[in-house]
């Protein structure tokens, strides 16, 4: 017989070990200087595409100087556009697809209380296409796994305190009256993140004894994320948070604070069961905080499929019955089961962050194709409430002089 406590013991170990792993795939990820940097280049034509105009703009505006051609390597050749360069263009070209001053930056929970539907990698995915597309955004990582904010580069054992969380703004004895303090700068110039660590959960442990007792801290919390939220979204068109995958007050606060759902799910009949079991939870939830008076008009629901892989015939019969089952409000295309995913999160990245291909340049392209095609339907959404124009079609930004 083992001894009283050993098993804890092991099981502390392992995870000793665990976060030891971690940070030295993190090292080996962002050689030399063991930081998370953002080497990406666009060609001209590539450029003019996400700025809606012909690549002889971009030229015409490099001749009589309003922008810089980008650097050149020692063969003379152009190097490409970095990011920075890109939304310096949007500002000269005013091609910016900002929300107006009168419009309320969107606030996205990414949800679902079954772990692995790709949550994470949804909302990592997301916060880079808008970036590329020239949106600001925050990213709020409210579940104490952290995987977002490894996803970012960082590690949340040894680099994200406590004290750098939602935690000093959420907790019952409160050191913090926004959100200003949490916000981390990230690769991205037009993306920054507020990260977790797995002290994040004693918000839950807190919250949870206050309202036991009869304290009404818990609905004093809900209405401080929304606001807190609506104030640091001044600075920002695009909010995506991503909360813990289970019920609990800090997943019930985002319910309460986002201003859109959007519901992630593999093509997978476990996932479909888990996710219908979510959807009539999340509307008796909502019936529940109604009744006490927090009332949650989205802007739009929609269900998204996470993980498809074509090649298998029982992930297609369950996408059909999603679609019969969800009609309009599952986004039409899914995102396709691609090994370029998998590569680029055992480096800590997105497919948007990648230089080149990992795979090959085909298989990259689809994938990235793919993501493409499922995060501008998402772009879509979140521009019908501005009072701005809707972008215009590829073919329509192509012909603009």
């Amino acid at each position: 017989m083992a001894e009283p406590g050993a098993e804890v013991a092991q099981i502390a170990q392992l995870a000793t070990s665990g976060e030891r792993m971690v940070e030295r795939l993190r090292k080996q990820a962002f050689l030399p200087d063991r930081r998370k940097v953002l080497n990406l280049r666009f060609g001209i034509t590539e450029a003019a595409q996400l700025l809606g105009c012909s690549p002889n703009r971009i030229r015409a505006a490099e001749e009589d100087g309003r922008l810089s051609p980008p650097p050149e390597g020692s063969t003379g050749r152009r190097l490409g556009y970095g990011i920075e360069d890109i939304l310096h263009m949007r500002e000269v070209l005013a091609a910016s697809p900002r929300r107006g001053p009168k419009d309320h930056a969107a606030i996205i929970a990414v949800q679902n209380f079954k772990g692995g539907v790709g949550k994470s990698t949804i909302t990592t995915h997301l916060a880079h296409y808008l970036a590329i597309q020239g949106y600001r955004v925050l990213v709020v990582d409210c579940d104490s796994q952290a995987t977002t904010t490894t996803l970012f580069g960082f590690n949340p054992h040894f680099q994200i305190p406590q004290e750098a969380t939602l935690y000093p703004y959420l907790a019952l004895e409160a050191t913090r009256d926004d959100l200003e303090y949490a916000i981390h700068r990230t690769p991205w110039p037009n993306v920054d993140l507020i990260p977790s660590c797995l002290q994040l959960f004693d918000v839950e442990y807190e919250l949870a004894a206050a309202g036991a007792t009869g304290e009404s801290v818990i609905s004093a919390r809900f209405r401080k994320l929304r606001e807190g939220l609506r104030n640091a979204g001044e600075n920002y068109d695009v909010i995506i948070l991503d909360p813990p995958p289970a019920l609990g007050t800090i997943s019930l606060a985002v319910m309460q604070a986002a201003t859109s759902i959007l519901v992630p799910l593999a093509a997978t009949t476990p996932d479909f069961c888990s996710t219908v079991q979510f959807l009539s939870m999340m509307s008796q939830v909502l019936a529940q905080l109604r009744e006490v008076g927090f009332e949650t008009n989205y802007d739009f629901v929609r269900i998204i499929c996470s993980r498809h892989d074509v090649n298998d015939p029982s992930q297609s019969m369950v996408l059909k019955v999603m679609e019969e089952a969800f009609g309009a409000t599952l986004l039409p295309n899914a995102v396709l089961d691609s090994a370029e995913i998998s590569h680029a999160a055992l480096r800590m990245m997105t497919v948007y962050e990648l230089e080149k291909p990992i795979g090959t340049a085909r298989t990259h392209k689809r994938c990235r194709g793919n993501l493409d095609e499922v995060m501008a339907q998402v772009e879509h959404l979140i521009r019908r409430p501005w009072h701005r124009a809707q972008p215009a079609s590829p073919e329509e930004r192509l012909n603009v002089a």
